[in-house]
């Protein structure tokens, strides 16, 4: 059986052999300082006020800190001397700074996160993440151009005092903290670089517990080194992490197999059902979700409801996860994943509670209802020409999903012709920023642990509501949630209860599943932990 493999693999192992040839040998890999993994695809960006990916999350959580850090599911003091408690009813934090480096030995200070928040926040930058600054004081109207950056609800009150101010208590406010898009930035390497920064290693300057060396934003591998400046230091166990771009999977499995590298992640259904005995298989249930964004803008079409709720329901999803994807995706009804958040008095799941059981017919397997609301908003449209393309990654699995998408949409939804667009997971990150799409598989990871954080991006205004819904009731509600006294918890709980009835009611993406992330972990390979914002905390990561 492994033999007929690896002849099947031969031609795509002997290429990748030559991006892994200069990097030492399989004993090398197995060394107790150096662990070599895995990614889907190159980093598009290592500028933590331009990322919006979970590669470059990723990777920056490997090489930056900020305030906090998550240790697995334990949200940890990082350059923060304490995770902190708000004073002035919950509007202001005032956080001590621990004294840390650089990697070039330049002190880490208040002012940097100062520096680094202003530059996201200021319109001039372009951040697609700046809206997950609102709530700050002052963020929204700096970044809409109507108050200066120097107003941000940010000082450095001397090198080691940071303070914060919000407009409003915000409940879930330390936990975003952990984000990447909340790090300090050092100015002189922001500044020298310029529109390039983040774009190459060369120059940048980080402060995590690794370094990123002889990169650029094209390279299909890349290497970190251990930061001996950074503040916990003692901690880090590995001294080196070697990343390799792999799309194809048997390319991946006898990389795995042959311990050319020692962590293979988000196996693809055929392969995580073919390996599934393996003593080293293991699956992490994600806070991320995946669904269908449908190009509101570009096609009136799509802004009909029953047009919307037809294409959900023309997907069998339970066929989807366990034939297709392998169980690497669970059924879901809500754009928020299950096992996130929790009634602040009941402990009954988000996704569970009874507001929103009604509203989970429009994503159950109907053909015949899907057909009859088909035809009726095709009638309502005066829709004719009914042929589109479904945009998705290049990889393994992205198109065995999406040739049965299309397959599902085709066969029940008479007249329907969809064609595919298979590209690499940059591009497609481009092509869906800019409105260049039909229809998008897309996904969601969480930031934070809370609703919101999947519920905003379909706001009207927000820069990552790529298919461009809008409904005021919902954007009010949304509102709402961020600006409720943080004390009335059940109060917030049921403005983002009732937002998200809205959203699944109108099927405004089409929700497909929510990710479990098959891999495979070499045995001597430990404190491999997945945190609440959907990254590694590979300072605990080490080997035997």
């Amino acid at each position: 059986m492994k033999s007929k493999k690896y002849l099947l693999a031969l031609l795509p192992i002997f290429l990748f052999a030559l991006v892994l040839s200069g990097c030492g040998s399989a004993t090398e890999k197995d060394s107790k300082d150096t662990l070599a993994i895995n990614s889907g695809d190159v980093i598009a960006t290592m500028d933590s006020s331009m990322n919006t990916d979970v590669i470059g999350a990723q990777n920056l959580t490997n090489t930056m800190e900020g305030l906090y850090r998550y240790d697995g599911k334990t949200l940890k003091p990082a350059i923060a001397k304490k995770v902190v408690k708000p004073t002035n009813n919950g509007k202001t934090y005032t956080f001590n700074l621990k004294h840390t480096q650089w990697s070039n030995g330049k002190p880490v200070t208040a002012q940097d996160f100062v520096y680094a928040w202003r530059r996201t926040v200021d319109p001039k930058t372009a951040s697609q993440y700046a809206y997950i600054y609102t709530g700050i004081k002052n963020a929204d109207a700096i970044n809409a151009g109507k108050k200066p950056v120097n107003t941000l609800g940010i000082k450095a009150l001397d090198d080691y005092t940071l303070q914060v101010t919000l407009e409003n208590a915000i409940p879930y406010f330390n936990t975003l903290m952990a984000s990447s898009t909340f790090y300090p930035q050092y100015k002189p390497s922001v500044e020298k670089a310029g529109k390039k920064y983040g774009l190459s290693s060369k120059g940048m300057v980080f402060n995590g517990p690794f370094k990123l060396t002889n990169w650029n934003v094209s390279k299909n591998s890349w290497t970190e080194v251990k930061n001996d400046k950074y503040w916990n230091a003692k901690e880090v166990k590995l001294k080196k992490l070697e990343y390799y771009v792999v799309k194809d999977a048997n390319t991946g499995l006898n990389l795995y197999d042959a311990n050319r590298i020692n962590r293979y992640e988000k196996l693809p259904g055929d392969t995580a059902r073919q390996v599934s005995n393996y003593k080293t298989f293991s699956m992490d249930k994600q806070t991320g979700n995946f669904y269908i964004e449908l190009n509101q803008k570009k096609y009136k079409f799509f802004r009909n409801a029953k047009i919307r709720r037809a294409i959900s329901m023309a997907i069998n999803r339970k066929q989807l996860t366990e034939n297709v994807l392998g169980n690497t995706g669970s059924i879901e009804h809500t754009i928020v994943p299950v096992g996130m958040s929790y009634n602040p008095e009941t402990g009954v799941d988000f996704t569970k509670e009874k507001t929103l059981q009604d509203s989970s017919q429009y994503t159950e397997y109907n053909p015949k209802e899907a057909t009859r609301l088909w035809k009726e908003g095709i009638k309502e449209t005066g829709q004719k020409n009914l042929e589109f393309t479904l945009l998705g990654d290049d990889t393994d699995g992205s198109k065995k999903q999406n040739e049965y998408l299309q397959g599902q949409l085709q066969k029940n939804l008479p007249g329907l012709k969809v064609t595919l667009s298979n590209v690499p997971f940059k591009s497609r990150l481009d092509k869906s920023s800019s409105g260049n799409f039909d229809m998008v598989v897309t996904g969601w990871n969480a930031d934070y642990p809370d609703p919101v954080t999947f519920l905003d991006i379909f706001t009207t205004n927000n820069v990552q509501n790529n298919g461009k819904y809008s409904n005021p009731e919902y954007d009010a509600l949304i509102n709402k949630s961020k600006t409720t006294d943080a004390t009335d918890e059940n109060a917030r709980w049921q403005d983002l209860l009732d937002a998200t009835k809205i959203l699944t009611d109108d099927q405004a993406a089409i929700p497909l599943y929510q990710a479990n992330q098959a891999n495979l972990t070499r045995s001597n390979v430990h404190g491999y932990n997945i945190t609440p914002n959907g990254s590694y905390n590979l300072v605990t990561a080490y080997k035997k």
